[in-house]
């Protein structure tokens, strides 16, 4: 079984290839970024618009990090170990759009104080207001997950209860696409991605018990979901845009992004793990929040007077410069101060090795 040290350094690069699909998908694909840059980039508009699947893989990343993170855990542990994980670098990123907005992004975006505010929240959402930044969606659909792990952290984690929780959930799943339910309970079944949390809950599940029958008929279920909603979204999204997706391209992505999981749960891809891989997983979340409406700002002020490819590169080794900035001056100094103020310092008969180990625990 995993122990809290057993981090997968894999999963950390797999990360930042995602956020990087993503970065890209915003900067070149020219259906998305033609209402917000003078700048072009036709021919790798090609490609890069298979970048959104990017968001695929963090939500099934989500899934199979976030229970291992929680397993274990109390509730109000749980809930402290979130906290410091999201909101610090998540109020970093919208001092620093808003700001970039006000003083550069006149006529690119816009943003209010009360808009400002309700999104400290991060449940701006709920009385629908507007994100700072586009990106932040994806905030959403990650904290309604983390209230259904947070359920699983009251009633008691055991493998018989998460099996019997991740098939309740595709059940609902099932039901809310096949419009038997209600469209509001899709506000906790979150129908579009569901399969992914599903399916990456079900391969710590793997990573941490070994194979069982539930996970070999699961997974696949959960592959063949995925498959059907990315289709059908792509072909929704090419229709907004008007540009044409190919369905092979997005059913061979899909399917890779559950091969490498799974591989990596299989304890396959061990090999491939280096320590370094930690930092380039942290410059992940700062990456995401930071990278859109401040790169459209620049593209928009300086795009016309810089060739676009030297500004492309140039971009985003700034955006992962800051990235790191923000890791390495906001969230590292910031976390343990946060995490002893909401959940106390340990307790005094716990050894200091021990809580070395708690400190390290993935998230």
């Amino acid at each position: 079984m995993p122990t809290s040290s057993d981090r997968l350094y894999e999963i950390d690069g797999l990360r930042l290839l995602a956020a990087l699909c993503v970065v890209l998908f915003h900067y070149t694909f020219s259906g998305w970024a033609g209402d917000h840059s003078p700048v072009v980039f036709a021919a790798e508009s090609a490609w890069s618009k298979y970048g959104y699947l990017g968001v695929d893989l963090f939500f099934l990343v989500s899934g199979f990090v976030v229970l291992m993170s929680a397993w274990g855990r109390t509730p109000r542990a749980f809930v402290v170990s979130r906290v410091v994980r999201l909101y610090p670098a998540y109020w970093v990123g919208i001092a620093v759009t808003s700001v970039v907005t006000v003083t550069l992004g006149q006529g690119v975006f816009e943003v209010s104080l009360p808009q400002v505010l309700a999104n400290l929240t991060m449940f701006q959402s709920v009385p629908n207001i507007a994100n700072v930044d586009v990106v932040y969606w994806t905030l959403w659909a990650e904290m309604r997950f983390y209230f259904l792990i947070l359920a699983f952290t009251f009633v008691g984690m055991t493998r018989t209860r998460v099996m019997v929780g991740l098939w309740a959930w595709l059940g609902l799943t099932v039901l809310v696409q096949a419009g038997l339910l209600p469209g509001i309970a899709d506000l906790v079944v979150q129908s579009e991605f569901s399969h992914y949390f599903i399916a990456g809950m079900a391969l710590f599940m793997l990573y941490r018990f070994g194979l069982s029958v539930q996970i070999a008929l699961l997974v696949p279920i959960c592959l063949g979901n995925a498959v059907y909603r990315a289709v059908g979204y792509a072909d929704a999204v090419g229709e907004r845009y008007s540009v044409e997706y190919s369905h092979g391209v997005i059913i061979a992505v899909v399917v890779l992004i559950f091969l490498v999981m799974t591989l990596i749960a299989l304890r396959a891809t061990r090999w491939l793990g280096r320590p370094w891989l930690v930092t380039a997983g942290a410059l992940t979340y700062p990456l995401y929040l930071l990278h859109a409406h401040v790169g459209f700002v620049i593209f928009a002020r300086v795009g016309d007077a810089v060739n676009k490819y030297v500004l492309l590169a140039g971009l985003i080794a700034v955006m992962l410069g800051a990235a790191y900035l923000v890791y390495r001056f906001v969230e590292r100094p910031l976390a343990p101060r946060l995490k002893v103020m909401l959940s106390g310092p340990a307790p005094a008969h716990v050894p200091r090795h021990a809580q070395r180990e708690m400190s390290d625990r993935p998230g």
